[in-house]
């Protein structure tokens, strides 16, 4: 077993999310004849660092350049990033599935457009509509709030329709987490409630983000969002 093959089973011998410190601890436990060569490397350097730490660069090194690309998942959602083994059946999958995501907006896209084409002037307005309140929430409230399909277009089992009622207005964090999932469309107290309640806890930092919460606007919004939705 070479170097890089023991460091990859000493990612695979903890089985879950790790730093890159944790891993190369791992590495030390697992191998101690490794760790030792790298302590010995590095008394020799002038600079203040350890076995460990030399250890953990060479992993960092090596995942900058590719070489575990194969064998292992890289969450860059959180700093210091996390890394975890993957078999290559679980690697293969999440090939296609990042091919599925990146042709995914031209499907979505192709999905609208078919939609639109098909549509009367009254649901067009409808649609337009949604759009602008959602600007104008994030213009006049600093939120980002987005047009969701309620139904998702790109659902696997169930995909809903590209149509004014299918959709709904949720903030951008929450339609990253629903993603391609299939949610109960809001009633209409219900999506009201919801944009009040955002807006209510975004007063609280209002004045130290620089926004004016004018209740005349949030009303003029909802009574728009009230007759298209």
């Amino acid at each position: 077993m070479n170097i890089t093959e023991q460091y990859l089973q000493a990612l695979k011998d903890i089985d879950d999310w790790v730093l890159v410190s944790e891993w190369a601890t791992r590495v030390g436990e697992l191998y101690p004849d490794l760790l030792e060569k790298a302590n010995e490397e590095a008394r020799n350097q002038a600079n203040d660092t350890t076995g460990l730490r030399e250890i953990a660069a060479r992993i960092s090194s090596s995942i900058a350049r590719g070489a575990y690309i194969d064998h292992i998942e890289v969450d860059t959602s959180e700093r210091p990033r996390k890394v975890r083994y993957v078999s290559r059946e679980e690697h293969d999958a999440n090939v296609t599935s990042e091919i599925d995501e990146d042709v995914a907006p031209l499907k979505r896209s192709e999905i609208i457009k078919l939609a639109e084409n098909a549509m009367s002037n009254s649901e067009k307005y409808r649609l337009d509509e949604f759009e602008a309140i959602a600007k104008q929430l994030k213009r006049y409230f600093g939120l980002d709030f987005e047009v969701d399909h309620a139904q998702a277009l790109l659902n696997r089992d169930q995909p809903g329709p590209h149509h004014p009622d299918n959709l709904q207005l949720i903030l951008k964090i929450h339609n990253g987490k629903k993603n391609n999932d299939n949610w109960p469309r809001f009633s209409l107290d219900e999506q009201v409630q919801y944009i009040e309640s955002v807006i209510e806890t975004q007063g609280i930092v209002a004045s130290r983000l620089g926004i004016d919460i004018t209740k005349d606007v949030l009303g003029s919004l909802l009574e728009r969002l009230e007759k298209v939705y």
